[in-house]
């Protein structure tokens, strides 16, 4: 915590002041353009990843970057709120969603481990159920193991539930919103995104 305090004072003191005039701006304006949904390992930071500035991400952090298909009448969801008030609200035009390398989450998923000393972890996880089923199904190559497999298969399965949130397709309708899947490797820095359609894994050019 001590270290905490002194990066609060850092901030006030040091960062604060140097950029007074956007904290200006951004305490009457919030206009992000990209939902980033991500996972909420600690290690995976969406504003540090993608150099982005105060006010231009919303974001969604969970356990393995998942994302519960729209279930009408099961009661208050957060994820599901935040994906509503973000396409509808605040008008986002992308979407990532961003799995990344040795992901705990995943890493359950694939063992089979015993989770009943930590039963919401066990309820969380399976709405991941699908990436296990589509990675179990699947060849992957000899050089990757099957966590990063679940982890690529994974963001595919949570692309396909933020379809069925009805604010999505909406704005999918309308072409207001296009969606893009990522994976963030943390040994290399480098970001691998997927085009969603054919399922395919594309390394972006620069």
């Amino acid at each position: 915590m001590k270290d905490i305090a002194e990066g609060f004072r850092r901030f006030t003191t040091e960062v604060f002041p140097a950029q007074a005039a956007l904290f200006e701006r951004l305490a009457t304006t919030h206009q992000p353009s990209t939902l980033f949904i991500g996972c909420s390992d600690s290690r995976v930071v969406p504003e540090l990843v993608t150099q982005s500035d105060p006010g231009e991400l919303f974001v969604i952090r969970t356990a393995g970057n998942l994302v519960p298909p729209c279930a009408p009448g099961a009661g208050a969801d957060g994820v599901a709120a935040s994906i509503e008030y973000a396409v509808t609200v605040l008008g986002v035009t992308s979407v990532i969603v961003c799995g990344h390398s040795g992901c705990g989450a995943m890493t359950a998923l694939s063992s089979d481990g015993d989770l009943a000393a930590l039963p919401a972890v066990a309820a969380w996880l399976r709405h991941g159920a699908a990436a296990r089923a589509r990675s179990d199904a699947g060849d992957f190559p000899a050089a990757e193991d099957e966590v990063a497999a679940l982890v690529r298969d994974n963001v595919l399965c949570q692309l396909a539930n933020l379809r069925t949130h009805p604010a999505v397709v909406r704005a999918l309708a309308r072409n207001e919103v296009t969606l893009h899947g990522w994976v963030y490797d943390i040994a290399s820095g480098s970001v691998e995104e997927f085009e969603t359609g054919g399922g395919r894994l594309l390394t972006p050019a620069g």
